[in-house]
Parts: C-alpha cells; structure tokens; sequence
C-alpha cells in the first residue's frame, strides 16, 4: 500500500502582505478540524481553497475562475501563497461549529451530541447454577423441568446440570423434615406472642401508654338508640321539612304516579 505523502509547500514565495490571522476572520470561513484537510475562503475571490504546510501554512496558489467563463485567460489571484496563522483555540472553535451545526439542521434530523446505547441484557445462567432458597418443590420442578428438556439425562445418568439439580433435590428431601418442624416452632411461638398481646394485662398497658384520654374516646363509640340524633349533626340542618302538609300530599301524588305505571296481573 502506498504511503500518504504529507503536503508541503513547494515554494517559498509569498504574497509579501502581512500574515493572516484566523482570529481576525469569521468561523464559518475556514476549516481547521482535526484529521481533515485544512482549507479558508480566500479573502480576495472569496472561494474555498486548501491551506498548504505543515510549519508555514500558506494558501494555496490558484486562478480567479470568474473571469475565465468570460473569456479571459487565467489570472492568478493576489490571495495566493497567503500566508496563515493559526492563532485560535481548536477545540473551542469546533464546539462552536458543531453547536452551529446542531441548531441549523431541522429539529426531525438532530441527534444527541453523546449516544447512549443500551446494554446487552447478560445470558441468564443455567437454573442447576442459579443460587436461591431451594424448597421441596422449586428443587423438584426445576429437576423434572431439565429431565424433560434434556437429551443427555436418561435413566440414572445425567449431565453436568442434571446431577446438580439431583443432588440439590436429594438435598430437599433430607432437610425438608427439619424444615417443617422449625417453621411449627415459629408458628406456635407467633400464636404464643399473640395470646399474650390479647390478655387484660397488655390491654390495659396498651391503654396506659396511650393515656385516659384515648380510653375515654374509645369508650363513647357505642351503639345508638334509633332516632337519637349525633352530636356532630350541624345544629341548624332541619330535621322536619319545611311544609309538612305540602310535603304529604307531593308523596301521595307519587305514590299514585308509580301505582299507574305498574303493570296490572291478568
């Protein structure tokens, strides 16, 4: 493979003007990115030309295109051999450009600055590998679920995984009569706690802790005789409306409306 030659100028004539700063020209008038090709509008013919050198940069020498479609011969512009001083920040610079960039394109076509890809979900491991409570019947649906997927467990042999879950099954067996008298003994010892929470003596610290004032409220929630009014009733709500006669005879003519829209028997 051919080796990329550096460009270089091959001249070192220059256009004897005074050096041209790119801090004195607008950003968009040049292109100074890392890893592309260096280029500036010139500033006499106003075209994009390549920024020459490594050391000295100088633009490089070019015609004035405009007039040669009117039929003049090539004129070499004055802003040839320009030299050119890189006198900015370029990470600045290109953050600019690219915040630039990123408002002019359409709101459709913007992408965020930084790509966040989500992550590959792990391979979930194998079930004889997983570490968790092992019971009776997770042992034993786990070990029967590999039988019945498993071409290599038959009989009495089994894989790799198969005798793991085996002996993880055998192992539930053996401790499953140890298993069910501890959680007996913690059965009765939670009936035990409550028994002696529901005794007078506990009621009545119960009561003590939360002071007279709770018991004395407690006290009053009791059934009420039928027609008594409650205590926290508005006074001014009418118990009685305001016209009883009217009142009467507008149930009457109710009771008369429904009586003839009931269907009569046959």
């Amino acid at each position: 493979m051919a080796r990329k030659r550096p460009g270089r100028v091959r001249t070192k004539n220059t256009n004897r003007r005074e050096a041209l700063k790119l801090s004195s020209m607008a950003p968009e008038d040049y292109n100074v990115r890392p890893g592309e090709v260096k280029s500036i509008a010139c500033p006499d013919c106003r075209t994009w030309r390549r920024i020459m050198g490594d050391t000295v940069l100088k633009i490089r020498e070019h015609c004035i295109s405009d007039k040669v479609a009117d039929g003049d011969k090539h004129t070499t512009c004055p802003g040839s051999d320009q030299v050119v001083v890189i006198d900015i920040d370029v990470r600045r610079w290109q953050a600019r450009q690219n915040r630039l960039l990123r408002d002019a394109m359409p709101q459709d076509n913007r992408r965020a600055v930084q790509q966040f890809y989500k992550p590959i979900p792990a391979v979930a491991p194998p079930v004889a590998r997983i570490k968790a409570e092992d019971t009776l019947k997770s042992t034993r649906d786990a070990y029967f679920a590999h039988r019945d997927g498993c071409r290599k467990c038959v009989r009495s042999q089994h894989c790799q995984d198969g005798s793991a879950l085996a002996r993880r099954y055998v192992s539930a067996i053996q401790t499953e009569p140890a298993r069910r008298a501890a959680r007996k003994q913690l059965d009765l010892q939670e009936q035990r706690a409550a028994r002696k929470q529901s005794t007078p003596a506990a009621r009545e610290a119960q009561w003590a802790k939360h002071g007279p004032d709770a018991e004395q409220a407690n006290n009053r929630c009791t059934e009420r005789a039928p027609g008594a009014v409650s205590e926290y009733r508005d006074p001014v709500l009418p118990t009685l409306p305001p016209n009883p006669e009217a009142h009467d005879r507008r149930q009457i003519d109710l009771g008369r409306q429904y009586a003839a829209r009931r269907p009569t028997a046959a």
